[in-house]
This record gives structure tokens, C-alpha cells and sequence, in this order.
């Protein structure tokens, strides 16, 4: 195993830091995923990332981006392949890509992961509403090759556990779709409240930027619980997985 991996030089690190999880790619020369490794973001430090990235050692590091919504983890990170392997470390905001995208709001207002999703779909034909279903649930608007801005509402995962939390007779519930919007018991009631509350909100603000900018959309659902809305039957949403990683990948090919 370690000869044959000892073969892939030239090698590129690529990586989204959202303020939970983080996920790392490894991508070879000709830029296709051969390894993720997950983080939990929480924990990245020296001693952390020498544990989980402790394979990188039988590579030779071209090149590292990422989009990052946590500063200090990206920092940390950056310092870490500096250091350890002797590579450039860029985030994603730093890097050229007005090729790609048009922005219509500051950069510095927006998020990296947003953008770098913006960039995944967009394809200067179609209008998209992306939604992400992160720490935050959030809508982002793409018309043609342009980035319009969007929405942030609570995320799911977020609001289950304040939930939880604050309530003490809530239990633990792993949240899934249930056809009855009313519950016979505290799990059920809950799972009705979050999936069917969600599904409300999800479908009004589509409907909302559709009639404030008098476009048709096509609707993509990318995060943790993307499969959980996938059967919306008044956007026939399409579910990418690695959204935000394979705008990284685009901006790559770019440069």
C-alpha cells in the first residue's frame, strides 16, 4: 500500500471548513478525487491534524485551496501544510475567479462555500437556486453567470439541538420524513415539526425569489439533510453531494 501510494506525486489538496465539519480532498494530477478525509472542525490543531492528515506524507502537495467560514481553522490549517509539508496554501476569496462567476454583492459578504457553489453549477444558460443545508440552511440565487445574493435561515441540525437543549423534556431524535403532520408522541410531534416546518419554509422563499425576480430556477440541495426534501414535488430539486468541492475543482482547472 505505501509503494503504490508513494507513486501519486503531484498531488492537490483541496478542502471546505464549515463551522462544524470539515471535509478534505485529495485530488491527482489530473485533478479527480482519490481520498476525503473528514474533520470535525472544533478540533483541528497541530497535534489533531497530524493524526487525520498523516497520510498526505506519502504525497508530494502541488497545491492546497479552500473555502473556509472559519478564519482561525483555516489558519491553523494552512500554518500545518506549511510547515509539515513544505506547500501553498490559498483560500478561495484570495484566488481569481471573475471568469467564472460575477458577484452582485460584496465578496467580503458572502461566504467561500457559497461562492464556490455558485461556481460548481453555474453554466451561463440557466438560473439556480442553491440550497444548502449546513450549520445554517442557506439559498443562494445564480442567474446566467451571476451571483445574486441569497438567504440564511437556522439550520436544521442547529435548531434540533437548541432545541434539545433548552427543552428538557425533548429527547435525542435522528430527524427523517414522516408522512402525518400530527404526532401521537414527543418523537413524532418533533419530526413533524422539522420536516414539515422546513418543507414550509424551503418552498416559500423558492417561491418568493421566483415572483421578486420573475425567473424560472432550476433548484439544486446540496448538505446533511438534502436527501430528507429531496421529494419536493413543486421543484423537482437535484441533489449534488460535493457541490462546493467541485467548484474548488473548476477553480483549479481555471487557474
Amino acid at each position: 500500500m505505501k509503494k503504490k501510494l508513494a507513486n501519486l506525486d503531484n498531488i492537490y489538496i483541496i478542502g471546505d471548513i464549515g463551522n462544524t465539519d470539515t471535509k478534505i480532498f485529495i485530488l491527482n494530477q489530473n485533478l479527480n478525487k482519490i481520498k476525503k478525509i473528514f474533520l470535525k472542525t472544533k478540533l483541528i490543531s497541530k497535534a489533531y491534524l497530524s493524526i487525520k492528515l498523516n497520510i498526505l506524507k506519502y504525497y508530494k502537495i502541488k497545491f492546497c485551496l479552500f473555502c473556509s467560514v472559519v478564519p482561525p481553522a483555516y489558519k491553523q490549517l494552512k500554518k500545518f501544510l506549511k510547515q509539515k509539508y513544505y506547500t501553498s496554501c490559498s483560500e478561495l476569496k484570495d484566488q481569481k475567479f471573475s471568469e467564472l462567476v460575477k458577484l452582485k454583492v460584496n465578496r467580503s459578504q458572502v461566504g467561500s462555500d457559497r461562492i464556490a457553489n455558485a461556481i460548481s453549477i453555474i453554466d451561463n444558460k440557466n438560473n439556480y437556486i442553491v440550497v444548502d443545508f449546513g450549520t445554517a440552511t442557506t439559498f443562494d440565487v445564480i442567474i446566467k453567470n451571476t451571483y445574486y445574493g441569497g438567504v440564511i435561515a437556522p439550520g436544521i441540525s442547529l435548531s434540533l439541538g437548541t432545541l434539545i437543549k433548552k427543552a428538557s423534556l425533548i429527547p435525542s431524535i435522528n430527524l427523517s420524513r414522516i408522512s402525518k403532520v400530527i404526532g401521537r408522541n414527543t418523537n413524532q410531534a418533533v419530526k413533524a415539526g422539522f420536516y414539515w416546518g422546513y418543507l414550509g419554509l424551503i418552498d416559500n422563499i423558492i417561491l418568493m425569489i421566483k415572483r421578486q425576480t420573475k425567473k424560472n430556477f432550476k433548484i439544486i440541495f446540496t448538505g446533511g439533510y438534502a436527501h430528507m426534501f429531496k421529494k419536493l414535488k413543486k421543484n423537482n430539486p437535484i441533489i449534488l453531494k460535493d457541490l462546493t468541492i467541485d467548484g474548488l475543482i473548476k477553480v483549479i482547472k481555471n487557474n
